[in-house]
């Protein structure tokens, strides 16, 4: 079994592959990929539509496995922010939060608390998730999601949720976790990825180009995306 140093937080890919069969046709995600995503450098993820992008967040997170190559990992890396889909419906909000805390090896009164203070859902939280609102789950899953400390955040297109104040909240609980985590983002939005990112990568038919300077790879996504408009 390959292994990496285990005094150093990392994300390593080795010769990665990831490939969908689509109305039988060959789909490939990414191509023999291999690189090293060291601790302290946060990654914007850039590409368009349908290009990958949060099917490589799946990857990272572990949540899929590639068909070929292997994914190694040494820190806590967490799901995509606010990522409301790993909830049981039939189980209380409660009962939620108290589940993802054993997995994470967290104080489950703890999360509880935080949670509880946090995602302001009141006596919702003793409800199942399945009478939430979409928004409620949000809410619930961003809650969780800050609760744990982790080495990586993944985000996906998701920073905050709910109205301006409850907003306001996440964004300044989000730029906490960040000054001692590193984040793996996936947007559409420059301003976005030069805010919360030092480093960047483009995605584009299976293959992926690393940037260790943001603005540069910013600056190549935008040539593309004007090029694929039929712009100058």
């Amino acid at each position: 079994m390959s292994e990496i140093d285990g005094s150093i937080t990392m994300i390593q890919f080795r010769n990665v592959t990831k490939f969908y069969q689509l109305k039988g046709e060959k789909r490939t995600i990414v191509s023999n990929l291999s690189l090293t995503l060291e601790k302290g450098h946060s990654l914007g993820l850039l590409g368009r539509n349908g290009a990958g992008k949060s099917t490589l967040l799946k990857l990272i997170s572990g949540s899929l496995a590639p068909d070929r190559g292997e994914i190694l990992r040494k820190g806590r890396i967490s799901w995509p922010l606010g990522f409301a889909g790993g909830f049981h419906p039939a189980l209380t909000g409660i009962q939620n939060t108290r589940f993802v805390a054993r997995i994470y090896g967290v104080d489950t009164d703890e999360l509880v608390a935080y949670v509880e203070e946090f995602a302001e859902l009141g006596p919702f939280l003793k409800m199942p998730v399945s009478t939430y609102s979409s928004g409620m789950k949000a809410r619930l899953a961003f809650g969780v999601s800050m609760g744990i400390t982790f080495d990586y955040y993944l985000v996906d297109e998701i920073t905050a949720v709910g109205d301006m104040e409850f907003k306001r909240k996440c964004q300044k609980v989000f730029e906490n976790r960040l000054s001692g985590s590193d984040v793996i983002m996936v947007s559409h939005s420059p301003e976005t990825i030069r805010k919360f990112c030092s480093v960047a990568a483009i995605l584009e038919k299976g293959e992926v180009r690393y940037f260790d300077d943001v603005n540069e790879g910013i600056k190549i996504y935008e040539r593309m995306m004007a090029g694929a408009n039929g712009t100058k």
